[in-house]
């Protein structure tokens, strides 16, 4: 039997929801996780529409890409879209799972690696990455039991850095310890200084999986008191972060990627700013709202910064450094339901999962 709670374990795995900006709310925000799981339905927007087709479907939880909730509710009487929303979910005992901004933060299988891949974007990095997502773990073992060790950490989350896992440092030493009344040591005698020869071990992790490592660590670690620091690291998190940044095969015409572009992101608009530049090679993206990123676009030498919800003097911060083109927020983000949908379809077989049929694009083009 599949409960919702092992989809979400699974989706967490993807994004966790350590990821995700602080004015989000990526998370379970309807329903009981523990409940047998019937069918999954996969939109964009859980607005009422989608409550209807969960119905229908016979599916008891949506995974929505953008939260129903933002703030606190502090009445539940039907008034509005979202309260209704609410009230149906809960009258028939559907789920809503939001997962936002930790899957446009993360650089492997989430929004904007969706988008570079549709516009045939290589050597994708993220835009603007992260700092303070990282941790370091410094552990001491005697020399014969630290491989073993190193095994547990590694299946713990540890030792990951970009493309490469178990990484680690270590260097050899020596331990000294005596243990009081009521010890009992592992080597040693009780009430005598011991010395051990021991390899000092370092391992970096994300801040999120320090109580898996942490565990993991007492767990597999020899000693009956275990020696350990973890310590918070400033270093930039490559992996995790808003945008993403890559180059086309082969530069093409401004104007014919323009052309492309609306074509292959499927939107009836893109409004732009002046072609400063003759030929698109570099180009930044941003699903969503991303104009807060354009001096990072900017930075790393982009042609064109791709992303939605631009405002009319926001257009000017092009200043004839880059171009920007809103594609509009829906078109740019509207290929996440295909993202989420392929992955569940690839990890689950044995329940219904649906792609929306429903348009939630509040925004109609002439």
């Amino acid at each position: 039997m599949a409960t919702i709670r092992t989809v979400l374990n699974y989706l967490e795995e993807i994004a966790p929801s350590a990821y995700q900006e602080s004015y989000d709310n990526a998370k379970l925000i309807v329903g009981n996780a523990n409940a047998e799981l019937t069918g999954i339905l996969v939109c964009l927007d859980s607005i009422e529409a989608i409550i209807d087709e969960a119905i229908e479907k016979g599916c008891n939880l949506v995974v929505a890409h953008h939260p129903i909730v933002f703030s606190g509710l502090k009445q539940i009487t039907g008034r509005n879209y979202i309260e209704r929303v609410i009230l149906k979910a809960i009258k028939n005992d559907i789920a809503i799972y939001a997962i936002h901004t930790n899957l446009d933060n993360v650089i492997y299988n989430g929004v904007n690696s969706k988008i570079a891949e549709k516009l045939g974007l290589q050597n994708t990095q993220i835009l603007a990455p992260k700092k303070g997502i990282l941790q370091k773990l410094y552990t001491f073992v005697p020399k014969d039991k630290a491989n073993e060790l190193k095994k547990a950490l590694f299946a713990a989350g540890a030792g990951q850095i970009g493309n490469y896992d178990e990484c680690s440092f270590g260097v050899e030493g020596v331990g000294t310890f005596r243990g009081g009344e009521g010890t009992n040591p592992t080597v040693g005698d009780i009430g005598k200084r011991h010395q051990e020869a021991e390899q000092k071990i370092e391992v970096i992790f994300p801040a999120h999986l320090q109580s898996r490592v942490v565990r993991a660590l007492i767990q597999a670690h020899p000693y009956e008191e275990v020696a350990y620091d973890v310590i918070a690291l400033e270093n930039q998190y490559m992996q995790v972060g808003s945008g993403m940044v890559g180059e086309l095969a082969e530069a093409v015409d401004s104007q014919q990627f323009l052309k492309n572009l609306k074509e292959k992101m499927q939107t009836a608009c893109v409004r732009y700013t002046n072609l400063c530049k003759k030929n698109i090679k570099r180009i930044a993206i941003c699903g969503g709202a991303g104009s807060f990123l354009l001096k990072n676009a900017i930075r790393a030498k982009a042609d064109i910064f791709i992303t939605g919800d631009y405002k009319y003097h926001q257009f000017f911060d092009a200043d004839g450094q880059i171009i920007i083109a809103d594609i509009g927020h829906f078109e740019s983000e509207q290929f996440t339901i295909d993202l989420l949908y392929d992955l569940l379809m690839q990890k689950f077989t044995t329940f219904a999962i649906y792609r929306t049929s429903v348009n939630t694009n509040p925004i109609n083009y002439l």
